[in-house]
């Protein structure tokens, strides 16, 4: 909850991202909030009204999570609705001509978006879910300690330049800075 409310400030691609993790943490846990409170929450430095704090986020995610039926897979309407914010803004980008600058690093990542989205049995899911699913394979693999081959590193090199220039133009946004 600290670490999602912050990141939700400051970088929209790191909260979406961190909000990910926290659904496959759940899920992880069996939607069993005492193990969550015995595994996550404890370990926080807090004092006890804001770690009540936190369980209360945990369990309304956990109630979330059950009335979505996404027990075992995929993501809280609350997180596709950032995604959804997030194309809005690309796509508002993308026809300014004020932004030629956001323009070329999406055309420069583009190919390696085209590419994930030929391998994805899926073929219509939207392209920012593409780079971000392809960020969170990333960690994912990192966090298993799998080798990852050069050129993948160089597409997701490309995919987060791309998000974390989009993840600013939102905050720009969102603070009534961007200009389009």
């Amino acid at each position: 909850m600290l670490i999602a409310k912050k990141l939700k400030e400051d970088n929209i691609a790191e909260y979406l991202l961190y909000m990910w993790q926290v659904e496959d943490l759940i899920r992880a846990n069996g939607l069993d909030i005492d193990k969550i409170e015995e595994q996550i929450i404890s370990r926080f430095d807090q004092p006890d009204n804001i770690k009540k704090d936190i369980k209360e986020w945990y369990e309304n995610l956990i109630d979330m999570m059950r009335r979505e039926n996404i027990i075992t897979q995929g993501h809280l309407i609350i997180n596709g609705n950032v995604i959804s914010e997030l194309t809005e803004l690309h796509n508002r980008l993308l026809k300014s001509p004020k932004e030629a600058d956001y323009s070329e690093i999406y055309y420069k990542t583009l190919p390696f978006i085209v590419e994930l989205r030929s391998k994805s049995p899926d073929k219509n899911i939207p392209e920012l879910e593409t780079c971000f699913g392809a960020l969170y394979g990333y960690l994912l693999m990192r966090l298993q300690m799998r080798e990852i081959s050069g050129e993948t590193q160089a597409a997701l090199s490309q995919i987060s330049s791309f998000l974390r220039v989009l993840s600013q133009k939102y905050k720009e946004d969102r603070e009534g800075k961007l200009d389009l």
